[in-house]
């Protein structure tokens, strides 16, 4: 680590002081400490009848092999949603009023309210469904700018949903789909294409009441398999009525949508309250 003095004043000095120490460095920290010299390094006019301190900054230029740099150390922002408002585009009826919500990687949010609170609309908005249009707010994936791009796009940038009822293709299984899917986002990064074991990738995945009609062992297999997917630098949003899921997918945060908006977030112990007391509780909280 090096330590560079650098002195400030009326009056200069002749031989002014220095520190340094010198060690490999790995990445420019710039940190600065001020502070007064002792008397012996202050200078003095002719008539000695005024002085004048000189500051001094102690500048650290480098981080040693080892240290933490606290600013890569923080995680990236993989979705930002600020003020997001859509209608269904063939009717215009008004469905998201001012949607606001951050994902960071790693993290599992899960998004649970009330039949026709939005929760579906705002999945689908995100993936650029033609059956709605937004009319206003921003939503940022990994700091592009979301709104701009095509369905396709966004799939090839990293976002996947799980539809809470897939169209039905004769002779395309679910399988066949989702290979197909993570294999176009590959090639379109210039990559091989994978085998059908091979995982699929996707760095904020969106998954639409995945626990609709399943029993618990079902439900349990899936939740395993999900709970696969989750890596320190990806994200889930998960869309649920019900608690049970979230009993085997651990979220980081709950929000509660109701009318469009995202009006209460908390933690696990949230959905716990949900289930107790029901949404009437939580709306006049």
């Amino acid at each position: 680590m090096t330590f560079r003095l650098c002195f400030s004043s009326l009056t200069s000095l002749a031989n002014p002081p220095s520190i340094s120490s010198s060690s490999s460095s790995t990445r420019v920290h710039p940190n600065s400490i001020s502070f007064k010299l002792p008397s012996r390094f202050r200078s003095r006019s002719a008539d000695r009848r005024r002085s004048y301190q000189i500051a001094a900054t102690l500048t650290v230029d480098s981080q040693t092999s080892g240290e933490k740099n606290l600013d890569t150390d923080r995680p990236r922002v993989l979705l930002e949603v600020k003020d997001l408002t859509a209608i269904v585009a063939e009717s215009r009826q008004e469905i998201l009023r001012g949607v606001n919500l951050t994902i960071n990687e790693g993290e599992v949010h899960a998004i649970m309210g009330k039949n026709g609170s939005g929760k579906s609309t705002f999945s689908k908005v995100l993936v650029g469904h033609p059956d709605y249009e937004v009319t206003g707010g921003t939503v940022s994936f990994k700091g592009e700018d979301l709104l701009n791009m095509e369905p396709e796009t966004r799939s090839h940038a990293g976002l996947f949903m799980s539809f809470q009822t897939p169209v039905e293709i004769p002779g395309v299984s679910n399988m066949d789909f989702l290979l197909m899917a993570c294999n176009a986002r590959r090639e379109k990064r210039g990559e091989p294409t994978l085998s059908p074991i091979e995982v699929l990738e996707a760095e904020l995945a969106i998954l639409d009441e995945i626990d609709s009609g399943l029993d618990v062992d079902a439900l349990q297999d899936v939740a395993k398999a999900v709970n696969g997917l989750l890596k320190p630098h990806n994200s889930i949003l998960m869309i649920t009525h019900y608690q049970r899921l979230l009993d085997y997918i651990k979220p980081n945060y709950v929000h509660i949508m109701e009318a469009g908006a995202i009006v209460r977030t908390g933690d696990f112990s949230l959905a716990k309250q949900l289930e107790k007391e029901g949404y009437r509780a939580i709306s006049s909280a």
